[in-house]
C-alpha cells in the first residue's frame, strides 16, 4: 500500500498521513454501525423492536441522526472544572484507541506501520486512555466522574497483566512481536491457527485474553467505570455534545482493537479459513473485518447477558483466576517447545 502511495507523490509526510487516515476511514462508519448493532442486538435479545423508524429500514440512520444532534449540542464546561484537561481529555483517549491501530493488519497488502515490534507497541500505546480517563475525571471537579476514573484506571491497570501474559504465549510460539508476520505464520487451513497449536494451552490463553479485553474496554460483566445506578454515568458525567460522542467513538474503536488483536494473533488474522481458497489483498481484508466484527457482536452479546460484578469480584477475576491461569499457559507453551 505504501508503494502505491509512493506513485502518487515522493513526499513522506504525504504518504504517512495518507497510511494513517485509511484507519480513520473504516473507525468513523464503524463506530456508527456498531451503535446501531448494538441497539438493535439488546432489542432483539429483550424481545422488543428498537430503532426501526430513522431512514426506513430497521432504523438504520438513527446513529447518523444522534451525531448530527450531538455536533450541535451546546458545549457545556463545568464552572469549577479544568477547563484545559476537560477539554483535552477526550481527546487523549480517542488518540490512545487510534494509535493503537497503527500496526494493526487489514490485509496482506496492507498495515500501517510494519514494525518489528508491533503487538508491544500496541500494548503500550494503549494505555494512553488510562491517562485520559483520569484526566476527565480529574477535570470536571466532579466526585462522581473522579470515583468512575480511579476505578477505570485500576480495571485497565490490573487487566493489562492478564492480557500481556496471555499474548505471550503466542509470541513463544511465533517468535516475533510483528503482527504482520504473526499473521503470516497462520497461512493455510483454519487448523493452522495459534488457537489450535499447542492444546489446551493457546486455547485457553484466548479466553483469558477475550475475558481481559472485556475490562480493557470496560465493557459487561466489567463496565463499573460507568456504574449508572452508583455513578450517574462514570467519568465522562460532566461531558456534553462532541466531546462526549468522542468518548463513544474511542470505545468503540477499541472493542474492534482488542477483537482484531484477539483475530490475529490466534485466529489467522487475514487468512482465509479455508488455505488459498478465497485468499489474496481484499479476501484477507474481508476475513479479517469479518472476525473482528464477530468478536465485537460478542461483546454486546455478552453485555446484554450478564450481571455487572462487584468491585471486589473484579480484581479477584484479574489477580487470583486469570494472572494465575496465564502464568500457566506461559509454563506449559515453554515445556512444549522445549520437549
Amino acid at each position: 500500500m505504501e508503494e502505491l502511495f509512493r506513485l502518487i507523490s515522493e513526499n513522506d509526510i504525504f504518504v504517512y498521513v495518507l497510511m494513517a487516515l485509511i484507519p480513520l476511514l473504516w473507525v468513523v462508519p464503524y463506530a456508527l454501525f456498531a451503535v446501531w448493532l448494538e441497539r438493535k442486538v439488546s432489542a432483539h435479545m429483550q424481545d422488543r423492536l428498537g430503532p426501526m423508524r430513522v431512514g426506513g429500514w430497521h432504523g438504520w440512520a438513527q446513529t447518523i441522526a444522534d451525531i448530527l444532534k450531538l455536533i450541535q449540542k451546546e458545549d457545556i464546561v463545568p464552572t469549577a472544572a479544568d477547563k484545559k484537561l476537560h477539554l483535552l481529555a477526550p481527546y487523549v483517549v480517542f488518540i490512545g484507541s487510534y494509535a493503537a491501530f497503527a500496526t494493526i493488519p487489514f490485509s496482506s497488502a496492507y498495515v500501517g506501520s510494519n514494525l518489528n515490534i508491533g503487538l508491544f507497541y500496541i500494548i503500550a500505546v494503549s494505555s494512553i486512555v488510562v491517562v485520559g480517563i483520569l484526566m476527565a475525571g480529574w477535570s470536571s471537579n466532579n466526585k462522581w466522574s473522579l470515583f468512575g476514573a480511579v476505578r477505570s484506571a485500576a480495571q485497565i491497570i490490573s487487566y493489562e497483566i492478564p492480557t500481556a501474559l496471555s499474548l505471550l504465549a503466542v509470541v513463544m510460539i511465533a517468535g516475533t512481536l510483528n503482527l504482520q508476520e504473526i499473521n503470516q505464520l497462520q497461512a493455510g487451513w483454519f487448523w493452522e491457527w495459534f488457537i489450535f497449536r499447542k492444546f489446551p494451552f493457546v486455547f485457553i490463553a484466548f479466553i483469558i485474553y477475550f475475558v481481559a479485553s472485556l475490562a480493557e474496554t470496560n465493557r459487561t460483566p466489567f463496565d463499573i467505570p460507568e456504574a449508572e445506578s452508583e455513578l450517574v454515568a462514570g467519568y465522562h458525567t460532566e461531558y456534553s455534545g462532541m466531546k462526549f460522542a468522542l468518548f463513544f467513538l474511542a470505545e468503540y474503536a477499541n472493542m474492534f482493537a482488542v477483537s482484531a488483536i484477539g483475530a490475529s494473533l490466534f485466529l489467522g488474522g487475514w487468512n482465509s479459513p479455508f488455505g488459498e481458497y478465497l485468499s489474496g489483498p481484499l479476501w484477507g481484508a474481508f476475513w479479517f473485518i469479518s472476525k473482528g466484527l464477530f468478536f465485537v457482536f460478542v461483546q454486546m452479546w455478552l453485555r446484554w447477558t450478564l450481571p455487572r460484578m462487584r468491585v471486589d469480584q473484579l480484581m479477584h477475576v484479574s489477580w487470583k483466576v486469570l494472572t494465575p491461569w496465564a502464568f500457566a499457559c506461559i509454563i506449559g507453551v515453554g515445556f512444549w517447545l522445549v520437549m
